[in-house]
């Protein structure tokens, strides 16, 4: 098998996440990163033993696939030259910072027929399998990210930052059409909200309650899940979790069998599978797309009036 020729965009904290992994595959030969900040390129070069590009248009032409691990704001313009020169691209979320250029982004992926994953890890959790294998039809979902202020990507709201992750898994699982958005939030420290709560009705009746926080104390990335019969209770953290079942007049409770693993390492591993095979990543563009539309909806409502309801024009209401 070829190894595959991979670069980083944007070596910050995410960005030498995924230098690390890259560092580690064997199907892929790394041949180097570029950062706006050439010392900071220069250091994670040297760490890995390649190349610290000055000029993007150097690495499209070194690369088969690049990981872009920049600000939100920058997504486009990064991704658009690589997806022009026919490299497969790994974005981290959210893909785009509006509906319209995530839009074209996915256009000019399938226009030159090259992958665009998008960067929702929780999709390579572990637990989220468990979720799977026991899913017939929710009836109501409840996801709660906490996490103390970062300082760090806060030029986004904490919908775009964090929720963002509990929709993806959501619209995954529940696979409807939303017929109704309520949403309210706060900014305490950033310009942004820090602080937000969403209630989405879909049109197969499931409801999901998403609660998100970068303010908080305490770290918290959970999810629960309620169908017939069946309650599921999910850690992202710490990759455990416990479900519980109604069996005749009895209450089962059983703990959730879990292989634990770095979400991001299988990310990035699948992502290489998928340039190295020519199959659709698991976080399709137009997966990302559609998280990022509910999310800039709920930022909306947020913003806009965080009392009004928002109907979505076609569906029910």
């Amino acid at each position: 098998m070829n190894k595959i020729k991979v670069g980083v965009v944007g070596v910050g904290h995410i960005g030498r996440e995924h230098a690390r992994i890259y560092s580690l595959l064997k199907n892929v030969e790394f041949v180097g990163v570029y950062d706006l900040d050439p010392s900071v390129g220069k250091r994670i070069a040297q760490t890995y033993n390649n190349r610290a590009f000055t000029k993007v248009e150097e690495l499209i032409e070194a690369v088969d696939a690049v990981s872009i691990a920049t600000p939100t704001v920058s997504h486009y313009d990064v991704a658009k030259p690589f997806l022009e020169a026919g490299k497969h691209l790994l974005i981290e979320k959210p893909i785009a910072a509006t509906p319209a250029t995530a839009k074209d982004l996915v256009y000019l992926a399938n226009q030159k027929k090259v992958v665009l994953q998008v960067g929702h890890i929780e999709r390579f959790n572990p637990v989220l399998k468990t979720i799977e294998s026991c899913l017939t039809r929710p009836k109501f979902i409840e996801a709660h990210r906490l996490s103390p202020y970062p300082g760090r990507s806060t030029d986004v709201g904490v919908v775009l930052d964090l929720m963002i992750h509990d929709l993806d898994v959501i619209l995954h699982l529940v696979r409807s059409p939303i017929a109704h958005i309520d949403a309210v939030g706060v900014a305490v420290l950033s310009k942004g909200e820090d602080i937000a709560n969403a209630r989405i009705r879909f049109q197969n009746g499931c409801v999901a309650n998403v609660t998100t926080s970068r303010i908080s104390p305490d770290k918290m990335r959970k999810i629960r899940l309620f169908q017939d019969d069946t309650y599921l209770s999910l850690d992202y953290q710490n990759q455990a979790g416990e479900i519980y079942r109604k069996i005749k007049s009895q209450i089962t409770r059983e703990k959730v069998p879990v292989e634990k693993q770095e979400p991001l390492f299988l990310q990035i591993a699948s992502f290489v599978e998928c340039v190295h095979n020519k199959t659709m990543p698991v976080v399709s563009g137009e997966q990302g797309a559609a998280a990022l539309d509910i999310a800039i909806q709920i930022t909306d409502l947020i913003w806009q009036d965080p009392s009004r309801k928002l109907e979505i024009p076609g569906t029910l209401g």
